[in-house]
């Protein structure tokens, strides 16, 4: 039996993702430029599922652009908007990777970012992000969800507060760990800019999409044959696509139930761990999101621990898998966490897939894990 809880650093693609996308390589694999009648026939499509996509976040069709995945939305969007006369950038400490480094890109060339501080919670103080706003302020960039500990910034109270300033600063919302797993609208939370990555939500790697808000222009970073709108050119991963359109309608069907239910099955597994096993941190607060859970076992290296869960056929991971081989995590260290406990954490991350069968089974392994490693380290040490 396999326990997979390493959904956030990607998902099981559904069976009928990954049956539409073979049937686009056999039929549907005519470019969508094309102007002959099998080339409008899969342009046709593309429209439809840019259309879906739209309709779950109550956007405009034209708003919706298809990129590689959040990397690249990311990128897009926050080199896209900034200008040399507004040098000036917020964020946070425990962003994505493809957010801290391209803003440390910018500040080698010349511009100014501020890092705001979270708390013991993961979430950053309204006020200091307030205080920092300046007339040169041209970009907000703040993670709706964090990627290790699931905790929830307050995206919508940001947004309330960018409609009252007089001066236009751009608001972009990196959504990857959220959507499908919060029910928002960009509309009320007054979001400029927002990125999602398909291969989260049980669709194929490799695609994704930002929604960029009507009337605002950006520069391309990508030029070529002015698909997209011109915002993204090169010829489309139709695959992809079709791939990503059928996730965004099944991940969507009854979203709120999928939530309540991912909710249930992360209290359990909370509750068992803290049941079952001692001398541990839950580092994921009550308010986070309904599928992560980040745990401390103290004595022991989560590197070492999630080898040893490998070899039990349970997967889990000690954070980003986009940064999972750097030393230590920005995001607990931002959190105040000691040496020992960011040595010994482990993320659980769940998804619509996720049993209660696997939860109980997945316990049980760790604590025998846990229990066994601490033996093992605790005869080293005499």
């Amino acid at each position: 039996m396999e326990i997979y809880l390493d959904n956030s650093a990607t998902t099981k693609p559904y069976k009928e993702v990954v049956d539409k996308m073979i049937y686009s390589l056999e039929y549907d694999y005519y470019n969508p430029s094309s102007l002959y009648k099998k080339g409008i026939e899969v342009e046709k499509n593309i429209k439809e599922i840019r259309k879906n996509i739209a309709k779950t976040l109550n956007v405009k069709e034209k708003e919706i652009f298809f990129t590689s995945g959040a990397t690249e939305s990311n990128n897009s969007i926050i080199r896209g908007v900034i200008n040399k006369r507004k040098n000036h950038i917020i964020t946070t400490e425990i962003e994505h990777p493809s957010v801290l480094n391209t803003l440390k890109c910018l500040e080698d060339d010349g511009y100014e970012v501020t890092y705001l501080k979270v708390n013991k919670k993961g979430i950053i103080n309204i006020e200091e992000l307030k205080s920092s706003i300046k007339k040169n302020t041209s970009l907000i960039t703040i993670m709706h969800v964090n990627n290790e500990v699931g905790s929830i910034q307050p995206i919508e109270e940001i947004g309330k507060h960018l409609k009252t300033l007089d001066e236009k600063i751009y608001f972009h919302v990196d959504c990857v760990q959220s959507y499908s797993k919060i029910n928002f609208k960009p509309s009320k939370y007054n979001i400029d800019f927002l990125s999602v990555s398909a291969h989260k939500i049980h669709g194929p790697k490799g695609i994704g999409f930002m929604y960029i808000k009507e009337g605002i222009k950006i520069k391309a970073l990508l030029t070529g044959g002015n698909q997209e709108l011109g915002l993204r050119s090169g010829t489309e991963n139709t695959p992809g696509i079709y791939g990503l359109g059928e996730a965004i309608k099944i991940v969507n069907t009854d979203l709120d139930e999928k939530i309540e239910r991912i909710k249930d099955l992360k209290n359990l597994l909370k509750e068992e761990i803290i049941k079952n096993i001692e001398n541990i941190k839950i580092n994921s607060s009550d308010e986070g999101v309904c599928h992560i859970l980040n745990v401390s076992f103290y004595g022991i290296k989560g590197e070492v621990l999630i080898h040893y869960l490998e070899q039990k056929n349970m997967y889990v991971s000690i954070g980003s898998a986009c940064s999972s081989k750097k030393k230590g995590s920005h995001v607990l260290n931002a959190m105040g966490l000691s040496n020992e406990e960011i040595e010994g954490a482990i993320r659980f991350s769940l998804s619509s897939m996720t049993t209660r069968e696997e939860i109980l089974k997945a316990v049980e392994i760790l604590k025998e894990s846990v229990d066994d490693l601490r033996l093992i380290i605790g005869r080293k040490r005499r």
